[in-house]
């Protein structure tokens, strides 16, 4: 059972009221919707990482994925990404691989050393960083770390909140954020 009530947009503020009603009725959204000030700009950021970026969506969806198994307590982002990395098209092989940390090769590897060096140890070491910058661009690099620091972000409020389950929205909510 979740800590903190959901925000019901029936008696939100309006400005807040307007935005959760733009986007599916997930927990986890309207759990961040007490932050009201930030919520409308915090959705417009999880847009554009979830749309606007030059990263491959799947290696997206796999550095997502690698964030969630290895934050005790984030079903919940693991549940919505598996799906979401399904649809991008990510294999079974990928999605093991990023619950694992094994079984992967070339850029996938890499998404996954680079994730979870960024979550266990703050930041890559020297040859994760040599090998991801000659692969990525500049944009790409910094793209990926927003991702995964935006997902650790969301792992800490579910684990933390202990927010509710969904069914997965998929795809879907990656069409109702806003973005740009």
């Amino acid at each position: 059972m979740a800590r903190l009530p959901y925000v019901d947009p029936d008696t939100a503020p309006a400005h807040v009221a307007e935005q959760l009603r733009g986007v599916p009725p997930m927990t986890v959204l309207r759990t961040v919707a007490h932050a009201q000030d930030v919520f409308g700009p915090w959705l417009r950021f999880s847009g554009g990482i979830l749309n606007d970026l030059a990263l491959d969506p799947v290696l997206r969806e796999l550095a997502i994925l690698r964030v969630a198994a290895l934050s005790p307590g984030a079903d919940y982002e693991w549940d919505q990404h598996e799906v979401i990395a399904r649809q991008v098209g990510a294999t079974d092989a990928q999605i093991e691989g990023a619950r694992s940390g094994a079984g992967l090769s070339g850029d996938e590897a890499l998404i996954v050393r680079f994730t979870e060096e960024v979550v266990r140890d703050v930041g890559v070491s020297d040859p994760t960083w040599e090998a991801a910058a000659a692969r990525w661009s500049a944009r790409e690099l910094v793209e990926l770390l927003l991702v995964i620091g935006q997902y650790m972000m969301v792992a800490r409020i579910i684990a933390t909140v202990r927010v509710d389950p969904d069914p997965p929205a998929g795809t879907a909510l990656l069409d109702a954020l806003p973005s740009g």
